[in-house]
């Protein structure tokens, strides 16, 4: 019979000189404690780096054949509770312990590093290279469509760093804008009591606001919310700019047509600052007739100049409040001066 050859030693234990006992978390199938994870990730409520009591030493006890190990099977062991993304099932799993991929971890912490992360539901995280490419974008396509609204919106908020701070702060310092920006109303069909507004007297501004929606087929629920404005305080005042610009055209007595939209952006201009607003103040008169040019440069552009460098900020007045104030009497607190009789 040949004599089978001596079990090298595997392991000591404190105290042990040359013994052939083997540890339980060292002997199972041969994998060792756990694959590519140090004992001291297993560290838990007990001592550093110990989180199961260690396992007495397992004897080596004869079988079938000499000297095999016998290891005990004491049924399911526990997963170790290791910090997201520090260990992998498998080699073949790519998952960790808390089920994300190690791509998709990696995407995470890189975000988390550069300060991108979503502020608002709507809020798209973008690069400064990246609102330059948009602001560039949406511009061409504005100037060669004034209907797109989306592409007006992307504009505006790819080139309002500057103005919607400066208009932040005027609401601020003003008790109405103060309680706008703590409250954040919002114009929306769904906040809207319709019949109540048609049943104001005529005149007032819910009656008037009604019938410009109506008379233009337009819809307050039409505003795209913001996507690229990096400040959620921000965000909500460059959407109450454009939900409170249908009441803009109530107010100044403009039609929805190129010739009262470049009015009213004269006017939003010279009280936001906003640079689209700019542009399209600039630029929309391009399509307008020699007539209606004319009357433009002559009456209606130097009444919006007037009226918006005398109007105080329009973002500061509590239109949700105020439908059942005359149109005038608004006018005339805000500090806008009555329209030019002229057919636009």
């Amino acid at each position: 019979m040949p004599r089978s050859r001596p079990l090298r030693p595997v392991g000591r234990l404190p105290g042990q000189r040359g013994g052939r006992a083997v540890d339980a978390a060292a002997c199972c199938c041969g994998r060792g404690a756990v694959r590519g994870v140090h004992a001291a990730a297993l560290a838990g409520p007990g001592s550093p780096g110990e989180c199961f009591p260690p396992a007495p030493p397992q004897p080596l006890r004869r079988s079938g054949r000499p000297f095999t190990r016998v290891c005990p099977s004491p049924g399911p062991v526990p997963r170790p509770v290791l910090p997201a993304g520090t260990a992998r099932l498998s080699h073949s799993d790519p998952r960790g312990w808390d089920g994300h991929t190690g791509e998709e971890e990696e995407e995470e912490e890189e975000v988390e590093e550069e300060g991108w992360h979503q502020l608002y539901p709507s809020h798209i995280p973008t690069s400064p290279l990246q609102k330059a490419l948009l602001a560039a974008g949406s511009a061409v396509m504005a100037l060669y469509d004034p209907y797109r609204h989306d592409m007006v919106a992307v504009l505006g908020e790819t080139t309002g760093c500057l103005a919607l701070p400066n208009l932040r702060d005027k609401m601020k310092h003003h008790p109405e804008g103060y309680r706008i920006l703590q409250e954040r109303p919002c114009i929306r069909l769904s906040t809207l009591d319709m019949s109540r507004l048609r049943g104001l007297p005529d005149g007032s501004l819910g009656r008037e606001y009604v019938r410009f929606l109506e008379d233009n087929k337009v819809s307050p629920d039409t505003r795209m919310p913001p996507k690229f404005v990096d400040d959620e305080e921000l965000a909500y005042v460059i959407q109450r700019y454009r939900e409170v610009h249908d009441l803009m055209h109530t107010l100044l007595g403009m039609p929805t047509n190129m010739l009262g939209e470049v009015v009213v952006k004269w006017f939003e201009a010279v009280q936001t600052g906003l640079p689209m607003c700019v542009l399209g103040a600039a630029f929309g008169p391009v399509r307008l007739s020699a007539r209606k040019l004319q009357v433009l440069a002559t009456e209606l552009v130097p009444w919006a100049i007037r009226s918006g460098l005398n109007a105080s900020c329009v973002l500061n007045v509590y239109y949700e409040q105020r439908w059942e104030q005359p149109v005038e009497s608004l006018r005339e607190e805000i500090g806008i001066f009555p329209p030019p009789a002229v057919r636009v």
